[in-house]
């Protein structure tokens, strides 16, 4: 009896140590049954470990938000509406009110965009703070109250994409009509711009604006250079410092 039990211990010992070896998996080869690493909680919880996702992360990049444009378009078959009120306090003229500074932008390809508007702007100065208005780019205050009324129409182009110093540049053409005020002639307007994204998520862009116009009956052209630099607050602000100039 001895003789049967000390080999009973003999072959049990091993046998339990194998099965113990092999159902513990060690840091040097771990084992993961199929099942499991298949299954949607396993792939639920190995995304656990990553950062979430910031819902701004792919924000609109706005063409309103300053007088120079964005140096993107709308993404493909996608919809983009803008809209502002912008207020200016003239010196020793009325104020001028401008509203609602509509802006429809289109994605018809992956480079190219639609872009519908329509601008009601009421006062005795030229509303310049925005290139969208609408707004005849002379910019010269007048002693009498005018109203005007313009639909805006056209199309933007993106003509690179940032690569190293090479900017991301935009070209854009479209036409002003007046709806309405003591404004007839249609007016023209051809902008192209260029710009950085910086390694600390600023950008730096700048534009040209070229555009026809009149006044009194003569017709002019008027060219308007213009530069920002944004910078993001956190994710959901961000302040800019802008210079543009207006020539004719």
């Amino acid at each position: 009896m001895r003789m049967f039990a000390a080999i009973g211990i003999v072959l049990f010992v091993p046998i339990a140590q194998c099965a113990a070896q092999e159902s513990i998996p060690t840091p040097l080869s771990p084992r993961v049954p199929e099942f499991v690493s298949n299954s949607p909680l396993a792939s639920e919880s190995a995304g656990e470990g990553e950062t979430p996702r910031s819902p701004f992360e792919e924000h609109i990049e706005t063409d309103r938000d300053a007088f120079t444009p964005a140096m993107t378009t709308s993404p493909l078959r996608r919809w983009i509406i803008e809209s502002s009120y912008s207020f200016i306090d003239n010196r020793g003229v009325p104020e001028t009110n401008s509203f609602p500074e509509l802006l429809l932008r289109y994605g018809l390809t992956k480079r190219l965009e639609l872009r519908l508007g329509w601008n009601y702007e009421v006062g005795a100065g030229g509303s310049v703070v925005s290139g969208e208005s609408g707004e005849a780019l002379e910019g010269v205050d007048t002693p009498r109250l005018s109203r005007e009324q313009r639909l805006l129409y056209g199309l933007k182009a993106s003509l690179t994409e940032q690569e190293s110093w090479l900017p991301a540049s935009i070209f854009i053409l479209q036409g002003y009509t007046p709806t309405g005020g003591e404004a007839t002639a249609t007016q023209l307007v051809a902008a192209y711009g260029f710009g950085w994204r910086l390694p600390n998520r600023w950008r730096f862009d700048s534009a040209l604006r070229f555009a026809t116009d009149s006044d009194n009956g003569k017709r002019f052209e008027a060219w308007s250079p213009s530069t920002v630099l944004r910078m993001p607050l956190g994710e959901r602000f961000q302040v800019h410092a802008e210079y543009f100039g207006l020539f004719s």
